[in-house]
């Protein structure tokens, strides 16, 4: 099970690098989601990718691990308006209205994920 998660981690990781560089790669599509009644929307976007890609490269740091992994959880509570309004304006990124709705549970996933990584490692008797 250690494999599995030591696994796990590095592929949460990446995708966390991954998505932070996005915000850099094309901060357009971040910048239709945000929501109106945010301000600095570019600020936020580059701010929220810059978090992204930190808290992935601290995941990877085993003494820094599960603070990252709370860091992730935190962050992805805070980015989940975005995926709100996304739902609610689903003209802004054109796909099929289930793929918007099951976006929202995704972050749930994803936070489910990360929050198996605040875990101590299990310690075999």
């Amino acid at each position: 099970m250690k494999r599995i998660k030591q696994i796990s981690k590095f592929l949460l990781a990446i995708f966390m690098i991954s998505a932070g560089t996005m915000h850099f790669v094309n901060p357009e599509f971040f910048l239709k989601i945000m929501p109106p009644y945010l301000p600095f929307h570019k600020e936020l976007v580059l701010v929220s990718g810059v978090c992204e890609i930190l808290l992935g490269l601290l995941l990877l740091i085993q003494k820094c691990s599960r603070l990252a992994a709370w860091g992730i959880i935190a962050l992805l509570i805070a980015v989940f308006p975005a995926n709100i309004y996304l739902y609610q304006h689903q003209e802004i990124l054109p796909a099929l209205p289930v793929v918007h709705l099951l976006r929202l549970p995704l972050q749930g996933v994803l936070i489910l994920w990360a929050y198996w990584h605040t875990r101590p490692e299990e310690k075999k008797s």
